[in-house]
């Protein structure tokens, strides 16, 4: 059986948690590319988590932030 979608409120929240990685990859001047090779990543999946088209998990938030040597409350709060 299949899940139902999440409500507005968790994609919009998601999608702030991408507009943060996305600013700060900006920040660090770096490409998806790049941040996808520092976090061990593929581009793709960078840039579904920051349109917010995919939920990323708490492992892989770790290594954004890690790669964009930010504290990783600043992505996501």
């Amino acid at each position: 059986m299949p899940s139902a979608p999440p409500p507005d409120w968790v994609i919009a929240r998601r999608r702030a948690v991408g507009d943060r990685i996305r600013t700060a990859r900006l920040d660090a001047n770096l490409s998806q590319e790049r941040l996808a090779e520092r976090a061990g990543l593929d581009r793709q999946a960078i840039n579904r988590i920051e349109q917010g088209h995919q939920s990323p998990v708490l492992d892989n938030l770790i290594r954004i932030a890690d790669a964009l040597d930010v504290p990783l409350a600043d992505l996501v709060l």
